[in-house]
């Protein structure tokens, strides 16, 4: 029975092993860390943010000591209440990501943080992929993936985790670590828990001897199904320890904690196609995915891999032009060379043509195309979630049909859903292996949608099982909201055996309580997530996307401070939570701890990049929302508003004050040298919260205008805007380059034969982002405006092409600007100084950092290109996104810029770089700073390797 005093024990000990900030009890971060992409929510009492086996075995251990439940979770993509607690809830994400690819490339070991996609581009160049293709993959991790038998739309059962699954390492409830790959971890495990491997053993005699329960459980399997356990293992292994590690797929951390496991790798075809099929009726949609399902080639493989229904509703919530009250088919075929891919498609064409398709049959096998198809498919369920009426939560849920039922089961599956009055759901997902999710929009406000939602389910249950004998839940996990029908799906043979195996493992019930197995009948329609319109700015562009998040955490992957402080999901979590307080007034204290709380974490520590969008289906951007919220601490009366005011006024005149400074810094830091200046100054940051100097600091600098910008011979024109930071900072002490970037953007230029215009009146023009970063979005906005007028003059009326040599303020500029045609440096050499320049790469390996506006703008791979021209090594480090300066964050926060960095020097030492390149002055500070090499502007780079391209007469 738990008690307050075992929780202040457990609590107590494990804050002699685990560093504080990686422990959390306020409520901000219980919150944070209890909200998943599902439509329950439980608070933990505890958090723990783990970081490798010794603590989590310390934590089980004490778990069991104390009898305290605990929860694992790694990415929190599981959409039915998987990964919640009121109780301990241990965290194994970041951090949790090493791997080891075995010589042969077809198994690779995973921790299980890693995120799928990143497995797969470990394989890639190997021909090989992670088999497993969740939609999520892209931000769902390994653990998850495995221990909620995540599938997805090329799998199915014949190359799911259950399949390629070769060893697992994992620590029982007891505290016992077990490697299933290792003979010794097999030998010292047989001879310390004999009675667990004879009780193994036991079960599964038990189930091969009773035959007709070893049929129905084939037949379970014939299809996707994760409802409860996975109790195939006792048919398919002898080996108790194969079983044990097979067990573990699909337990949603019921069983143990899988700290590590090791897969067979997937063949990559490397021939692909896709088409896009409509058709009126979607059952004809059906039929025609049961005969694609039957096609195999002379190997005995199938030719169809991949067939993706989507109804009419899912193709209008991502705005299909075709689709309209129709039904798709987004249909897949692989090969190993093109002419097999050109006889696949042949061999689908000539079947296709016993079924009316609405438009010609089309397959292409160009993936700029068909990736396309691919990635709408994948954004379903936050578009659809999207969607829904404010105040209601998105849900889904995922079935499986035998494929000869498909056709009749779809059609009613789709009745069923309208007869309860759900006219906005929506039916997709993978109908080659007979696998359906449906999305719903749910209010829980009140007892009759509660009960609504209830009839649906039972009906769902009949429909499913009572009639087809399907599953209830084919991937993703049971969940809390299968829990209560898993025995009706299986029977009280194949339930009993499942709940032998989970008191086998977990004979007091510590293991994540509540899912898969659960006594309450009503647990499903218990403990729902509120999904709270925002308070802040209600109307505003920024409020209305924000409100349409459903949380499922894809934008993760790009949030700079996930596994810091808070990701960019956790902080819409907090507003709505915080909104809701506020409209409610139920509990002011509860609404002032958070507000307060949520400042460092959720507002400080925020970069404001917008990478979450990228990554979003919706393109939510959450910097937008942190702007929001900076610009409501900063009403016009305040003097911190009206300070930027003034800055905005006098703009000139603060970037000559600043000059002075960066000199004072650059003598005191000869005098004291960079050991003692580090130390010095460190401090004065952590007491006094001055901003942090580092010794890539600049030196100051101010541009001296030629009165003749220009080549010799001229033939063309160019508006250069120097950004602020490159008016005033020059270089750094002790760097590589000899010119601040100013001079070198001229020199450059005039190589190119350009003639140069500054615009009017230079120093006190500024793009706003500065502005906009603190949320003075009006003083931002002006600037852009004053900035606009400039260049318009400057450019006499948009003739001549706009130069801006930092990417962060071109970014903005091209947001605010729309009549002239603004460049940043990358695009703009390799626009128009290609054809002008004649290049001779160095062998020397360089690296380059992609900026957020990079990527935003889609200028990352011209940025790479133009690398290549100069360099034949150039490294893109992996894992490294936003950099984290944010402006000024480098300075404020720098712990912000090293986190987000810290997978970069390793990276850079093992290729033997000696120097990066980017086209942010700011960036470049932070990348120096916490990597030891100097990182400058590409423009060096493209200067060092050309010379003027000899024109013939």
């Amino acid at each position: 029975m738990k008690t307050e005093r075992n929780y202040d024990e457990f609590l107590r000990d494990i804050s002699r092993f685990i560093p504080q900030d990686r422990i959390f009890t306020d409520e901000l971060h219980r919150l944070a860390w209890g909200t998943d992409a599902g439509f329950y929510r439980l608070i933990p009492l505890i958090v723990v943010n783990s970081i490798d086996d010794d603590e989590v075995f310390e934590m089980i251990y004490l778990a069991d000591r104390y009898n305290i439940p605990v929860t694992f979770r790694a990415a929190g993509t599981s959409l039915s209440g998987q990964s919640i607690s009121d109780s301990v809830l241990i965290i194994a994400g970041k951090g949790w990501d090493h791997y080891e690819l075995s010589p042969d490339h077809e198994q690779i070991y995973l921790e299980p943080g890693i995120i799928g996609q990143r497995v797969n581009e470990i394989l890639a160049p190997y021909g090989r992929k992670f088999a497993p293709d969740p939609a999520s993959i892209k931000s769902a991790m390994v653990g998850g993936i495995v221990m909620n038998n995540a599938s997805g739309m090329n799998c199915g059962t014949h190359a799911n985790s259950d399949k390629m699954l070769l060893s697992v390492r994992i620590i029982l409830p007891d505290g016992y670590y077990l490697n299933t790959a290792s003979q010794e971890s097999r030998e010292n495990f047989e001879e310390d828990h004999p009675d667990f491997l004879r009780r193994i053993c036991e079960l599964r005699d038990q189930v091969r001897s009773n035959k007709e329960l070893s049929a129905r459980i084939r037949y379970k399997y014939s299809i996707k199904n994760v409802t409860g356990l996975n109790i195939l293992p006792f048919l398919v292994y002898d080996d108790p320890f194969d079983i044990i590690a097979h067990l573990m797929v699909g337990s949603e951390g019921t069983l143990a904690f899988l700290s590590g496991v090791t897969m067979k790798t997937e063949y990559d075809y490397p021939h692909k196609a896709s088409a896009m099929l409509y058709f009126s009726d979607i059952k004809e949609a059906c039929r025609a995915v049961v005969a694609m399902k039957k096609l195999v080639n002379t190997d005995g493989e199938w030719i169809v891999k991949g067939a993706e229904l989507l109804d009419w509703k899912s193709l209008a919530s991502v705005n299909d032009p075709t689709g309209e009250g129709l039904t798709a088919v987004l249909t897949e075929t692989k090969a190993r060379t093109q002419e097999e891919l050109n006889h696949n498609i042949t061999v689908i064409e000539d079947t296709l043509k016993a079924f009316k398709t609405y438009i010609p049959v089309h397959f292409t096998d160009r993936p700029e195309e068909y990736s396309k198809y691919w990635a709408i498919r994948s954004g379903i369920f936050p578009s659809v979630g999207g969607t829904r009426p404010p105040g209601t939560t998105c849900l889904i849920e995922d079935v499986a049909f035998h494929i000869e039922d498909l056709p009749e089961a779809t059609a009613e599956l789709q009745q069923l859903i309208a007869r309860h009055g759900y006219d906005d759901a929506c039916i997709y997902g993978h109908a080659l292996e007979g696998n359906y999710h449906f999305i719903i929009n749910q209010s829980f406000s009140n007892e009759v949608e509660i009960k609504r939602y209830e009839a649906l389910m039972n009906d769902i249950k009949k429909l499913v099982v009572d009639k087809y004998d399907g599953s209830l839940k084919a991937e993703h996990g049971t969940g809390r909201n299968m829990a209560p029908f898993v025995k009706q799906e299986w029977g009280e043979e194949a339930f009993a055996i499942m709940k032998a195996v989970k008191q086998l493992f977990d004979p007091k019930g510590l293991f994540n309580p509540g899912v898969i197995f659960n006594d309450d009948p009503q647990c499903h329609i218990k403990h729902f997530k509120p999904l709270s319109p925002l308070a802040i700015g209600e109307g505003s562009e920024v409020t209305r996307q924000i409100d349409r998040c459903i949380e499922c955490g894809f934008c993760e992957v790009n949030c700079l401070s996930c596994g810091f402080t808070l990701s960019s999901r956790q902080r819409i979590v907090i507003q709505r939570e915080i909104s809701r307080l506020k409209k409610s007034g139920e509990n002011p204290q509860l609404l002032e701890t958070l507000s307060k709380l949520y400042r460092y974490p959720g507002n400080q520590t925020c970069a404001g990049d917008g990478l979450c969008a990228t990554s979003c289906p919706m393109g939510i951007n959450t910097g937008d929302l942190t702007h929001l919220l900076r610009q409501a601490e900063l009403p016009s009366n305040s003097t911190g508003y009206k300070a930027g005011k003034f800055a905005a006024n006098h703009f000139a005149g603060i970037k000559n004050a600043l000059r002075p400074v960066l000199s004072l810094a650059n003598t005191t830091h000869s005098l004291l040298g960079t050991s003692r200046m580090t130390s010095i100054t460190r401090k004065m940051h952590n007491v006094w919260g001055l901003p942090q100097w580092t010794p890539a600091m600049p030196m100051s600098y101010k541009i001296h205008k030629k009165d003749n910008n220009k080549a010799p011979d001229a033939k063309n024109k160019v508006v250069y805007f120097p950004s602020c930071i490159n008016q005033t900072m020059g270089l750094a002490k002790n760097s590589p380059v000899e010119q601040p970037l100013v001079n070198k953007m001229l020199s450059l230029l005039q190589k190119a034969g350009y003639e140069v215009i500054f615009p009017p009146k230079m120093e006190k023009l500024c793009c706003g982002t500065i502005w906009e970063s603190k949320g003075m979005l009006d003083i931002a906005d002006s600037k852009s405006a004053e900035l606009e007028a400039a260049l318009w003059e400057a450019s006499e009326q948009g003739r001549y092409p706009v130069l801006c040599d930092q990417s962060p303020c071109l970014h903005r500029m091209r947001a605010t600007i729309q009549k002239m045609k603004l460049y940043e440096p990358a695009e703009f050499i390799y626009t128009f100084l290609r054809d002008k320049l004649e290049f001779t790469p160095t062998d020397r390996p360089v690296a380059v950092h992609i900026t957020c506006s990079m990527r935003k703008m889609g200028l990352s791979n011209t940025l790479i290109s133009l690398a290549g021209l100069c360099s034949t090594q150039v490294l893109v480090p992996e894992e490294v996104g936003c950099c984290g300066f944010a402006g000024d964050k480098g300075f404020t926060r720098p712990e912000l810029n090293t986190y987000a960095l810290r997978k970069l020097r390793p990276q850079l030492e093992k290729a033997g770089i000696s120097i990066g390149y980017s086209n942010s002055r700011t960036c470049e500070i932070g990348l120096a700073t916490n990597t030891g090499i100097p990182y400058v502007s590409i423009a060096y780079l493209v200067d060092q390797c050309t010379r003027p391209r000899e024109t013939k007469e």
